[in-house]
């Protein structure tokens, strides 16, 4: 009879390592499934069923492979992502770089305050409520907090996101349709292939290199903690996939199969909210939707506006930490407020909600070549020799990228009417 494996004292100390290490890979990919990734995940599983769930599997290394790239130039270096480009590169590359950021950024922040304020107007709430508090908190948590109780507090809320595969498991998925599908996958029509980008593109993000990279040198880390790092990010992008999975999945089940996910049916997350319900009860249903996306759209929002920080100070020069008070590094904590205040206030102004993060989601992609060829250059370019990416790792990452970068720029231009 089989004893039950107990832990050794070998292997609690290797937990505690990596639990000291963890963090930086985790926080960005809970980001990394944020409201507008969540909801073009939704829009996949309504209009198509489960067609895209084979993309959301074949994404995992796609994620980590990119990822990464950032914990070995973070780990090996010391600096920033924005900071190493200008150094390697001149200010004018760097300022580049910290344009696509910017542009990302800001639709990002966009689309996570819309989510909030569709779940708030689900319930009720005014928007001064709904965008005015979690604003606050915000401010709150990072005007006073250091990396780490930032670091913290985001890991604790992300993992409010996991509601999402209750509601999979809840909403009873069919496996025959879900394995039928992987052989149904219709490349041929133009409005697939622009979610096939819009998927790419709400999975992989400029924000989300900077933001890692960034975060490994504020927490301290060191290419000693290289293998750790390593596991955190991968265990991070298995938990993000899974959870883009799961919506996509339920809105299959539901949203699909009830046909609400054809033409123009879903215009704000209240209409996806209220597609989720039959599996658990209308309030209930509502509650546990809305419990995610708040989740999803509070860890994206703290995420996206550091790495514009981050950024902003990589390519100033600027004091840039949350080691730092907002007196000792003012530009660093300006940057973040202002991004935070303008994200709350510019939703008041967005209509089709759904609409804007698709397209978010697709300008993502479009930004792709950028984001991914600076990231490369400088694994292989800027680190010491022993560090480099080289050897057959190299050429995996060359081939991921650039068959990457290609279905995602068919997309978009089935986006924009090209093709």
């Amino acid at each position: 009879m089989p004893t039950r494996q107990v832990p050794t004292a070998s292997s609690l100390p290797r937990l505690s390592a990596f639990l000291k290490v963890a963090g930086p890979g985790l926080v960005v990919m809970l980001a990394d499934t944020d409201v507008g990734s969540l909801i073009t995940a939704a829009q996949s599983g309504a209009k198509w069923g489960y067609s895209l769930l084979l993309l959301q599997a074949l994404l995992i290394p796609i994620l980590y492979i990119v990822q990464e790239l950032t914990v070995r130039l973070g780990t090996a270096t010391g600096r920033g992502h924005g900071e190493l480009i200008r150094d390697r590169y001149g200010p004018v590359l760097a300022w580049i770089s910290y344009g696509g950021l910017v542009v990302a950024g800001v639709g990002a922040i966009v689309t996570e305050f819309s989510g909030i304020a569709g779940i708030g107007d689900l319930f009720g709430l005014s928007r001064i409520v709904s965008l005015g508090l979690p604003a606050a908190l915000l401010l709150l948590l990072v005007f006073t907090g250091s990396y780490r109780r930032v670091e913290r507090v985001a890991l604790v809320v992300g993992l409010f996101e996991l509601v999402f595969i209750g509601l999979a498991v809840a909403a009873k998925p069919d496996p025959d349709a879900i394995l039928k599908s992987f052989g149904q996958l219709p490349l041929g029509n133009g409005d697939f292939r622009v979610l096939i980008a819009a998927n790419i593109g709400a999975v992989i993000m400029p924000w989300m290199i900077f933001y890692q990279q960034s975060a490994v040198v504020d927490k301290g880390l060191g290419w000693d903690h290289m293998r750790r790092a390593r596991l955190d990010t991968l265990v991070g992008a298995v938990v993000s996939q899974c959870v883009m999975g799961a919506i996509l999945v339920t809105a299959a089940a539901t949203i699909g199969q009830s046909g609400q996910g054809t033409k123009d049916g879903l215009q704000t997350v209240g209409d996806l909210a209220k597609a989720f319900t039959p599996a658990l009860g209308p309030l209930l249903g509502q509650v546990v939707f809305g419990v995610g996306i708040i989740a999803a759209a509070f860890v994206a929002l703290n995420v996206v506006a550091l790495a514009l920080a981050w950024g902003f100070g990589d390519v100033t020069r600027r004091p840039h930490s949350l080691e730092k008070s907002p007196r000792e590094a003012p530009a660093f904590y300006g940057i973040f407020a202002a991004a935070v205040i303008a994200g709350a206030v510019a939703v008041q102004l967005v209509s089709n909600l759904v609409a804007l993060n698709i397209a978010v989601e697709v300008m993502n992609a479009l930004l792709l070549p950028l984001a991914l060829g600076l990231l490369i250059l400088l694994a292989t370019r800027a680190l010491p020799e022993d560090k480099r990416l080289k050897g057959a790792y190299k050429w995996v990452v060359y081939t991921v990228s650039a068959v990457t970068i290609a279905f995602a720029m068919v997309g978009v231009l089935d986006g924009i009417g090209v093709i």
